[in-house]
């Protein structure tokens, strides 16, 4: 109970609109996810209702933390759960340490799927869903399962309802053992393997490059962790006439990361802003103490292509930098989240400021436009095509 009574005081303290919030809406969305909890669960009490609330913090909790006594545990976690939800805000959440497995990570090997956009699915994503990539050595690789393989069902329910993907696949594919019904886009054949997490190894992401045909370097950048700019920046340091940066998939980071790659591509240019609820915004910008590159700049992106991804992406288009090509990007970008942590050992994560571009556009929830749309598709994957570099090359 003590750790729901923190994590509401935090909101209301930390978050970005914390100090204007109305209290009773928090309180709201966490009783609505703690009964639906106790209802899963045939646990329901016929005592449990809201009571009155004023608007006044303090007033407000005492008479929650009455109504819940001492509390239901896993009621208690849903309810925390809920409340971040219901900040309706895509960098607050709440995170539980869990200690790793025995023995080592397990899964399935099934490590992305054309639909995914962090834990859930892409509400713009069309049909197919496909897998787009697959763990060496793992179950899924084990049983042939290929980047490119079309996911027709899920333990017998089919991921397209009409036109729409189905969202509550999710669940049902963390099931073990998934039974798969999967239609390979090279011969058409469909097939149902069902397989068992195993172990898998997952190695460390890290930024890869080589040469294109005509002499332009390509490097992927899965992420904008700590250090992932230099990085970058040793695999150009023979200052190529032109680069295609990959950044699909790239999951986001450090926003000091993006102003110093960008370094490497401007000097003197407003990245972005981040602004907080009352005051002035800040400008991001870009560092000019790295050395210009002078090469011609394509971007590849997708709609995985998130938060650290989304500023950096919105910085090459606001400031004609480059060219981007692929697909919109995820537009999950409200502003960085800051830990604080509780006194179970979760941490809550909140933003305190809003992001803008270099506009003072908003792009989160919308993403960043491509120049050239050019997706990848189950067959793409399947054949070893890749559109992104192909239109890049006749821009290049």
């Amino acid at each position: 109970m003590n750790t729901l009574r923190q994590a509401y005081f935090c909101v209301l303290d930390n978050y970005y609109s914390g100090p204007v919030m109305d209290s009773r809406a928090l309180l709201k969305s966490a009783l609505a996810a703690y009964t639906q909890d106790l209802i899963r669960r045939g646990a329901d009490r016929a005592d449990l209702r809201l009571p009155a609330l004023t608007g006044s913090r303090d007033t407000d909790w005492a008479a929650f933390a009455k109504v819940l006594g001492t509390g239901d545990p896993a009621a208690l976690r849903a309810a925390i759960t809920g409340m971040v939800a219901g900040l309706h805000d895509n960098h607050a959440r709440w995170v539980r340490p869990t200690p790793p497995p025995e023995g080592g990570p397990v899964g399935t090997g099934i490590a992305g799927v054309s639909a995914q956009q962090g834990p859930q699915f892409d509400p713009a994503a069309r049909p197919p869903l496909f897998i787009t990539r697959v763990l060496p050595g793992s179950p899924a690789a084990k049983a042939d399962i290929r980047p490119g393989d079309i996911m027709v069902k899920v333990n017998g329910v089919p991921t397209v309802i009409g036109d729409t993907l189905n969202h509550g696949i999710i669940d049902v594919f963390a099931s073990d053992p998934v039974r798969l019904t999967l239609k390979r886009p090279t011969t058409g054949r469909t097939r149902t393997v069902e397989i068992r997490q195993g172990p898998i190894t997952r190695q460390p992401p890290k930024v890869t490059s080589k040469t294109l045909p005509g002499g332009a370097v390509y490097v992927q950048l899965p992420g904008f962790s700590e250090g992932a700019a230099d990085q970058v920046i040793a695999k150009l340091q023979g200052k190529p006439k032109a680069v295609v940066l990959d950044l699909r998939g790239n999951g986001g980071g450090s926003p000091r990361e993006v102003t110093r790659l960008l370094g490497a591509f401007a000097h003197g240019k407003v990245t972005g802003y981040f602004c907080p609820l009352k005051g002035e915004c800040v400008p991001n910008r870009t560092d000019d103490s790295v050395p210009l590159l002078g090469s011609r700049l394509v971007v590849l992106t997708d709609r995985a292509c998130a938060s650290a991804c989304d500023d950096f992406s919105a910085a090459v288009k606001g400031n004609a930098l480059g060219t981007l090509v692929g697909t919109r990007t995820a537009g999950a970008v409200s502003g960085p989240g800051e830990g604080y942590l509780l006194d179970d050992g979760s941490v809550l994560i909140l933003p305190k400021v809003r992001h803008l571009g270099p506009a003072r556009e908003i792009i989160d929830t919308i993403g960043v436009p491509v120049d050239h749309h050019a997706p990848m598709t189950a067959l793409d994957l399947a054949t070893g095509r890749d559109p992104g570099v192909a239109k890049a090359l006749t821009l290049l």
